[in-house]
């Protein structure tokens, strides 16, 4: 057997990357995408694999790699398997009138099997028969669809953007490619909300919800004339269908242009019967008008008699607990299901019994599936939410038989498919994908702990530990790893704090595939993961804690975090470094003005000056979050804004950006990087053309782990790995 090694970055990208589970209505076996990464083609593609839920048989592909396959949705029957994938290749011409009418899909705007895509760049829905053959596709449409979702009565639904200027297949084609001649790039509007992410939001894109009966060829829109967004992040499951397939609900935008303030609520849909039209359908009705709040993710009951939502209280205020509802349908009554529940809903879910509810909330920095009675609408005290399973951090759970199926994965163990044992509460590996890559890798040991944080409060902590590598004798007794991180020795261990973002985040029990634990600690470092004041599953009161204060009690958590692991793991002072993004760049940066004990700080996509901070996507809730606005409390905003503090900066700085970063524009870095240079500190800036708030291409992810990595080692005294691959990716020098 190889002798085992560190995970690094390649590593990383080798190990495949398992999906939620989609269960065929026997229980026999279930459908997972699975998406495996070529690092020098830069490329990752998705396949869909048939597993076994019993018996002897293997699991198999169904779908090849040649191309990119998604989101399955197995039909009621069992027999078909609807799902995305992008078509590929030149585009097709347009069909002549004579043509068009010889198609299957005459009139539908959508390609027939066996014509040619004219939109081969978006993804579009196939279908594929589970008994053999080859899939078809079923649609050509001009922005591409959304996930399937088949109805109980076997007809298929999905999303698909059209411009709301031209809000029809034919009409959104034609303007699409006018548009795509037009000369004039600018963007004009006059909304607060007009990007999102990684996107602008002025072209006028809207999701319409699309049902295709496939015995008829219909194809009927059930939102015409519909102008609001479903989502602002697209291709996502866009309904939930009624057991009589006679009505649809879904979460869309209540609020209206300006958008001051965004809000999403439910709405419902009713469903023309099979074979009649769509003509004077009427709008789509709003489920919860006496609720001014957010509202999300419908479900029906087996029985049709519910539907549970989820609702917050507060607007603007993105950590507000998820609340369970339950609408009565027949009475039009809202009951509440965990309004006492000092814990929030993730995802929630009901399998065949229409009494039971399934749901998945986190305890701490774990997570458990629970299960409430419906029972709960009538006395919620006598029946809180029981936790099902627990082990690491589990996926949202499918009835699969007389199991439950979800993903589960732990700070050591990436995704996989796992059953639960609801007799011992603990998950049962299913599938095995990853355990070919992960055999020859070594990993450290993972430790929880807790000290006492900001004002005495007990705080949780991870420790991920070097794995014990092979180590040749150093001066003085020193020990010093083959990965050019030094063992504990006569200068003690070496540390990096890893920050996560948010700031209302966790450090779960979690396989992370963007700040990989073990990747920082194959150096030979000891790594921390403080669930600092202002994370989630440690109760409402923790989690709101920080507001209009972000960088007191959780800076003071890090600070007692890392005075416990001088004391009681032996962290040697001199070579101590501190990394996070996102919120968790912005309180690096905090501290940056605070203390010079790290010797190297790496902050990506941190938010560096709360005033200019105001050219983020979203900018609502503000002054509760951040302490003030910029017109009417200037003081209350800068209070623990850190360019404010910039006469203190001292610690060297990795100042890391991607240009299409909405969420935190890239300003940010480019001013705190800027006021280093100009006070003549140590920094280095590396900012990424083509990535948002996130690195997700394969070899940009390379490229981020050598120059985040290697930082760390210049300042540490360790020895730099990834330099010369680093400038071999990059088109700046050293």
């Amino acid at each position: 057997m190889p002798e085992r090694h560190p995970l690094d970055v390649d590593d990383l990208w080798a190990i495949p990357r398992v999906g939620e589970p989609e269960p065929l209505p026997d229980g026999r076996a279930v459908i997972v995408p699975v998406t495996e990464t070529a690092m020098e083609a830069n490329e990752s593609r998705g396949r869909l694999w048939w597993v076994p839920v019993a018996g002897p048989d293997a699991p198999r592909p169904l779908t090849g790699a040649d191309a990119s396959a998604s989101a399955p949705a197995v039909s009621p029957d069992g027999r078909h398997l609807a799902f995305l994938r992008k078509p590929g290749g030149p585009p097709a011409p347009a069909p002549d009138a004579g043509a068009e009418a010889a198609s299957r899909f005459a009139g539908l705007g959508l390609g027939g099997p066996g014509a040619g895509p004219r939109f081969p760049d978006q993804p579009q829905v196939y279908l594929l028969d589970l008994s053999g053959g080859e899939a078809a596709r079923l649609t050509d449409l001009p922005l591409g669809a959304g996930a399937p979702v088949w109805l109980p009565d076997g007809r298929l639904g999905f999303s698909a953007p059209l411009l709301a200027q031209a809000p029809t297949l034919a009409g959104t084609a034609a303007l699409a490619a006018e548009r795509a001649k037009d000369p004039v790039s600018a963007r004009v509007t006059e909304d607060r909300v007009y990007r999102f992410w990684d996107r602008w939001l002025t072209e006028g894109r809207v999701e319409h919800i699309l049902l295709l009966d496939l015995a008829d060829d219909r194809l009927i829109d059930l939102t015409p004339g519909w102008t609001r967004w479903l989502g602002l992040s697209e291709g996502g499951r866009a309904f939930a269908a009624a057991p009589d397939s006679g009505e649809i609900a879904f979460e869309a935008c209540r609020s209206t242009p300006p958008h001051s303030p965004l809000v999403f609520g439910v709405y419902r849909q009713a469903v023309p019967a099979r074979g009649a039209s769509a003509e004077g359908l009427a709008e789509p009705r709003l489920l919860h008008p006496e609720h001014p709040g957010p509202a999300m993710r419908p479900r029906y009951s087996p029985d049709g008699a519910w539907i549970v939502y989820g609702l917050q209280r507060e607007i603007g205020f993105y950590a507000d607990p998820v609340r369970l509802m339950a609408f009565e349908r027949a009475s039009g009554r809202h009951r509440p299901l965990t309004e006492a529940w000092d814990n929030s809903a993730e995802s929630w879910t009901f399998g065949a019994d229409a009494t039971r509810l399934l749901l998945v909330a986190q305890e701490g920095a774990h997570n458990a599936v629970w299960a409430i009675d419906l029972a709960a609408v009538e006395a919620p005290a006598d029946h809180p939410p029981r936790v099902l399973a627990r082990g690491g951090w589990l996926g949202e759970p499918r009835p699969v038989g007389p199991w439950l199926c979800c993903s589960h994965q732990s700070l050591t163990e990436p995704p996989e498919l796992a059953l639960l044992d609801l007799e011992t509460g603990r998950p049962e590996r299913l599938t095995r994908f990853t355990e070919p890559a992960m055999a020859d890798l070594a990993l450290g040991a993972v430790e929880e702990v807790f000290f006492a944080g900001a004002e005495g409060d007990r705080v949780q902590m991870y420790l991920v530990h070097p794995p014990e590598l092979p180590a040749d004798p150093g001066p003085a007794g020193v020990a010093s790893g083959t990965a050019g991180g030094r063992q504990p020795g006569a200068r003690g261990r070496s540390l990096v704090h890893l920050v996560h973002g948010g700031p209302h985040g966790v450090f779960g029990d979690q396989w992370h595939w963007r700040w990989n634990a073990h990747a920082f600690a194959a150096r030979g470092h000891l790594v921390a993961l403080v669930n600092f004041h202002g994370s989630t599953g440690f109760g409402e009161a923790y989690t709101r804690s920080i507001l209009g204060q972000w960088g007191a009690r959780p800076a003071a958590d890090l600070q007692a975090a890392t005075d416990w692991l001088i004391a009681e793991r032996g962290v040697d002072p001199a070579r101590m470094a501190i990394a996070g993004g996102s919120y968790g760049g912005y309180l690096v940066s905090w501290l940056a003005g605070e203390t010079d004990r790290f010797a190297c700080i790496v902050n990506h996509a941190g938010v560096s000056d709360f005033q200019t901070q105001f050219a983020s996507d979203i900018t609502q809730g503000r002054r509760k979050s951040m302490g003030g606005e910029l017109w009417e409390d200037l003081a209350g905003l800068d209070r623990f804004n850190p360019i404010r503090r910039a006469a203190s900066f001292r610690s060297p700085m990795l100042v890391i950006h991607g240009e299409k970063d909405y969420r935190v524009p890239y300003n940010q870095g480019l001013v705190i990087y800027n006021v280093y240079q100009a006070r003549g500190l140590p920094a280095r800036l590396v900012v990424y053309a083509d990535e948002n708030h996130w690195i997700l291409k394969p070899r940009n992810s390379r490229h981020w782990y050598g120059e985040v990595l290697d930082w760390i080692e210049r300042w540490l005294g360790g020895q730099a790995l990834y330099s010369a691959g680093a400038a071999a990716d990059s088109t700046g020098g050293p």
